[in-house]
């Protein structure tokens, strides 16, 4: 398991180092310039292993690996586009660029479905920084080592993480709350350590937020999951990187203490599963006896393909991981540039799902994160002369909430949950209707917030 000698380096590139890469130089001025304006925005950071052998270079702007890293003018709506691309390129105003790009990003939703107002939970009346509570049995712990990526995706729902917006940014210093917290929760079963992206840390630092979670009094914590897009990004990170061995080493001891490691790996494209050396690092993986399940959102530009997600599902179960979800892009960030209408992403899921075996049909879609949980579209039917989205959750803030069917007038335009209306004349969905009762408003906590959170805050009694 010693790595090569001649393993290469990780090489980042920012806006400030981009122009040193050697593909700079066959974009066309016009991408080169939206490039560095998006940047301004919305985090962007990509590697040579990206650049050399994801991104087929000949296909740019198309190539969906480059749609998925670098900057496009319609991420913003036009007139703030060209006001952001003046201050940036012609007037160069570092104050008054500061204050456009703090504007734009405050009016892209940052943080969406409650995860500042709602999801943070308390110990003895404080809130926990670092830690979401949003479903029961699962709690997410965000490491303050592992709030980066060892590249950037332009549509990630979590982009506040990375553009330096403290008071937005989920980070904790150390597990020492958390494993306070979950001595208290014994309902707990799963932590997810999340970023960013934690396998960006060296693996000594892994260990420091893995060890306390295997002590006796958390036996009640049996799954571990670490989400990443390492093995997209930088596959070496499992092969050569100098502390890989290490880092396999210490997946290995999660299993010898009798608790599941679950990777739950990011990707978006079958080009990410191509490459010799990210089927390597997946046989290295299954080794330490982690499981590997993938998840993507479905991102216009990116994966709108059904043979997409067709080969991506199947070269992943050959290699043996287990498809896990297809979720819509959320509305946060640019989403008006990466959404397609949830009838279209249905479609696109129903005829990937139907030309792949059973092994891959482990996976649920399309999935959509929403301020009460994970609703999943089901269906479109005809039921009572109306057309209908059938719904259900598939998690919810509300346990009793889960795999209750419900329907949504069909909309062809609609692209996000809140954009629903309930079928065959009802005022409300039936989780708004009880968020009024007193159980409810235990669960869904009544404070402000936006957009769909509003729907479902309890009202007077």
């Amino acid at each position: 398991m010693t790595p090569p000698t001649s393993a290469p380096k990780f090489r980042p590139y920012t806006r400030h180092t981009i122009s040193t890469a050697p593909q700079w130089r066959q974009l066309d001025p016009a991408l080169r310039e939206a490039t560095l304006v998006m940047a301004r925005v919305l985090p962007f950071r990509t590697n040579a292993y990206v650049l050399d052998e994801l991104i087929d270079w000949q296909r740019v702007p198309d190539d969906p690996i480059y749609r998925l890293c670098f900057g496009h003018p319609d991420m913003l709506p036009e007139p703030d586009y060209h006001r952001l691309r003046k201050l940036v390129l012609q007037q160069r105003d570092e104050a008054a660029i500061e204050q456009e790009v703090h504007r734009l990003r405050l009016a892209m939703n940052p943080h969406p479905g409650g995860q500042m107002t709602h999801n943070v939970p308390s110990l003895d009346g404080e809130p926990v920084p670092g830690i979401q509570h949003k479903y029961r049995e699962t709690v997410l712990f965000f490491p303050s080592a592992g709030q980066s990526c060892h590249a950037y995706c332009s549509f990630c729902f979590r982009w506040p993480q990375f553009v330096g917006m403290q008071a937005l940014k989920f980070s904790a210093p150390d597990t020492t709350q958390l494993v306070t917290y979950l001595r208290r929760h014994p309902e707990v079963s799963d932590v997810l350590i999340t970023g960013g992206d934690p396998l960006v840390m060296g693996a000594a630092a892994l260990a420091r937020c893995i060890e306390p979670l295997l002590i006796p009094e958390l036996s009640h914590v049996q799954n571990i999951r670490i989400g990443t897009k390492a093995l997209a990004w930088w596959p070496h990170r499992f092969v050569s990187d100098p502390d890989a061995d290490e880092l396999l080493r210490l997946f290995e001891r999660v299993a010898a203490c009798g608790r599941h490691l679950a990777l739950m790996v990011h990707l978006s494209h079958p080009a990410e599963l191509r490459p010799a050396i990210a089927q390597q690092a997946m046989a290295r993986l299954r080794a330490t006896g982690a499981t590997l399940r993938l998840q993507a959102p479905l991102v216009r530009h990116v994966n709108e393909a059904p043979e997409d997600w067709v080969e991506l599902w199947s070269t992943g179960v050959r290699l043996g991981a287990i498809p896990y979800y297809l979720f819509i892009e959320r509305d946060t960030g640019a989403s008006d540039y990466f959404s397609l209408p949830l009838a279209r992403a249905h479609a696109i899921f129903q005829a990937a799902y139907r030309s792949v075996s059973g092994l891959a049909r482990t996976v649920r879609g399309p999935s959509m994160s929403t301020f009460a949980g994970k609703v999943l579209i089901d269906g479109i039917a005809t039921l009572a002369g109306e057309p209908v989205f059938a719904l259900q959750f598939l998690q919810a803030r509300n346990a009793d909430w889960v795999r209750r069917p419900f329907y949504a007038r069909f909309d062809a335009a609609a692209t996000w949950f809140d954009q629903l209306k309930p079928a065959f004349g009802e005022p409300r969905f039936f989780f708004e209707a009880e968020g009024r009762s007193s159980t409810a408003a235990r669960i869904v906590p009544l404070r402000a917030e936006p957009r769909e959170a509003a729907r479902l805050t309890p009202g007077p009694h």
